[in-house]
Formats: structure tokens, sequence, C-alpha cells
């Protein structure tokens, strides 16, 4: 405390004045002097003891600070009394708390990309493991050639694959990242499923599947219209995919004062109850789930909706299909 210059000047200024008061009073007389020299004595000490006291606090304060520095955010310092170490020592602890969420944050997000880019480096593994292995056998020169045909068909699929996941997390890690700005334009909901069905149309016809939609065709709703068409191909792909030849998707559309609804119904295998929770999560694969899947359209779609103030539910029965319901709510003006 003796360090600080204010301190030091206070200590030498209260003598003096201390001094000239006494001084002064002796003019008076010899009791207002003794009575002028007790008062500055002890108004003095107080004032000393009161500045050792708010001392401490600061070197308490201080201390609390270089814990929060080293990274302990649990210490709690709040003061419900009045005064200025009071309401210093409140804004401290509500700065604590945001740098400890923004901590825990980090923490999460640090924990999320080890975990993406583990997920990442095993979805890449098994393709490129399957492409070295046919790679060498295509080397082989006894290799007939129909068996060479197959080999370089299964590569391209697998580098199909692969472009469709590296683009897929492409897109997801803008999201993520806040780069990208959804438009707000409105789009007619019956012509946007059918854009969505044109590159699917192919596994449809191959399956032989009925494709039935219902709904007022004036049924419109406000969004961006290439990320939104991006969210309704892979549902209806997943509804493709899990739909038995010869089965039916149900495509039902209808708008409200409140929000337009699309529900998107297959007659497929359905999901396991356990799986439902977790279906939205990114290369999360359910026990039902086909061998080519990665687990990541249904979290893209996820993740396009959300980011447009919608809402998608899933309801689903083992054996006897899943429905999606996907809500787009309308903006309400005053």
């Amino acid at each position: 405390m003796l360090r600080n210059k204010e301190i030091r000047i206070i200590l030498l200024l209260y003598p003096f004045l201390l001094l000239v008061a006494t001084g002064g009073a002796l003019l008076i007389s010899s009791l207002a002097a003794i009575y002028v020299l007790v008062c500055g004595v002890v108004f003095a000490s107080v004032h000393f003891l009161f500045i050792t006291w708010r001392y401490k606090e600061m070197a308490k304060l201080s201390s609390y600070l270089r814990e929060i520095i080293a990274g302990d955010y649990s210490l709690d310092i709040r003061d419900n009394q009045e005064g200025e170490l009071s309401l210093l020592k409140n804004e401290i602890y509500k700065v604590t708390m945001k740098l400890s969420n923004y901590s825990n944050s980090l923490e999460n997000d640090k924990s999320k990309l080890t975990d993406a880019i583990s997920d990442i480096s095993h979805q890449l593994k098994t393709p490129l493991t399957s492409m070295t292995v046919m790679a060498d056998l295509l080397s082989n020169s006894t290799i007939n050639a129909e068996k060479r045909k197959e080999f370089v068909r299964n590569i391209q699929f697998q580098l199909e694959r692969m472009d469709w996941l590296v683009s897929s997390l492409l897109k997801l890690s803008k999201i993520d990242a806040g780069t990208i700005i959804f438009k707000k334009e409105k789009m007619n909901m019956k012509q946007l499923v059918e854009d969505a069905l044109i590159p699917i149309l192919i596994p449809i016809e191959l399956k032989e599947l009925s494709i039935e939609m219902n709904g007022i065709e004036t049924t419109s709703f406000i969004g961006d219209k290439n990320w939104t068409k991006e969210a309704f191909i892979n549902l209806l792909k997943n509804a493709v995919e899990h739909t038995n030849a010869k089965g039916t998707i149900t495509i039902d559309y209808k708008e409200n004062a409140l929000y337009t609804e699309l529900k998107i119904k297959d007659s497929g295998s359905g999901i396991e109850k356990k799986d439902v929770p977790y279906i939205f999560k990114r290369f999360y694969r359910g026990s039902n789930a086909s061998e080519s899947s990665v687990g990541i359209g249904l979290a893209m779609a996820h993740t396009i909706i959300t980011s447009q103030r919608g809402d998608i539910e899933v309801e689903s029965e083992y054996g006897l299909g899943t429905t999606f319901y996907i809500k787009f709510y309308k903006e309400i003006r005053n």
C-alpha cells in the first residue's frame, strides 16, 4: 500500500495540515488546539483504516482476477451491499460468467471439431481403402475385361460418394460458420417439391414407387429457394432409400396464418424407437440405415430448415413407415 504515490502524499499532507490547524487553534486557546489535534488524529486514523480496508478488498479482487486469467471461473464474489466496490464486484462477476460461457462454448466447439474430423476421416477411409484395393487388382494383367469394368465402376461410385460427402460437409461448415445469408423469397411449395424430386426420379422409377401429392396449389412460404430445395432433396432421398419396391411416398402441404407445413410420409421400413432421437445427428447411422448411408443427409436438412426459423419433426413406427413434418413459420408484423 505504501508503494502507492497517492498514499505517500496523503501521509505527508495529513501531519502538515494537522500542525497548521493546531497552530491556528492555539492562537485561540490551548483547549481549542488540543480539541483540533485530537479530532485530526481520530479523523486521520479512521481514514487510514478505511484506506487499508479498501486496499485489502482490492487485493482480493486482484487475486480473483488472476484466478480468472488462470481459467478458474468457480469463485462467486457477488455482493448485495451498496457501494462502489459492491457494484464493481457484481460487474466483474457478470464478466466472469460471460467468460465462463464463452470458454465452455469454445470447448464444445473444439470437441465438435475433433469429433467431426474423426468422423470425416472414418467416412473417407472406407472408400479410399476400397479404391486402393481395386486399383491394385486392376494392375494385375490376368484380370479379364469384364472384371476390369466392374472395378472401374466401383471406383467411380466411390469417387462420387466422396465428392458428395465433401460437398455436403463444406455446405454444413459454411452454415455453422454463419457465412451464409439465407435469402427471403416467396416460393410455391408444390413447385419447389417437384424441383426437388427431379434428381431422384431415376431411383423412383427403378423401384416403381408411387408419389402422391396433396394440397392447395397456391401454398407458399418465405425462404431461400436453393438451400430449401437441398433440404427437400435429402428428405425425399431418405424416403426413397427406405421405401420398398412399389411402395408409396405421400407429400402433403398446407398453409395457415402461423406457418406453412410440408409432410413427407413413406411406406418404408421405418425407424426403430431407440434411433428416433438421434436421426438428425451428424454421421449417426441407425440400425436400419442402408450400407451407402453416411448419416449426413438428414443432419443437413435439419440444419438448413432450422437456420431459416423453421422446424422439423419425425414420427416413425418400425416396419410401418416414417413421416417428416416441416414447418416454416411466418413473420409476425406489427
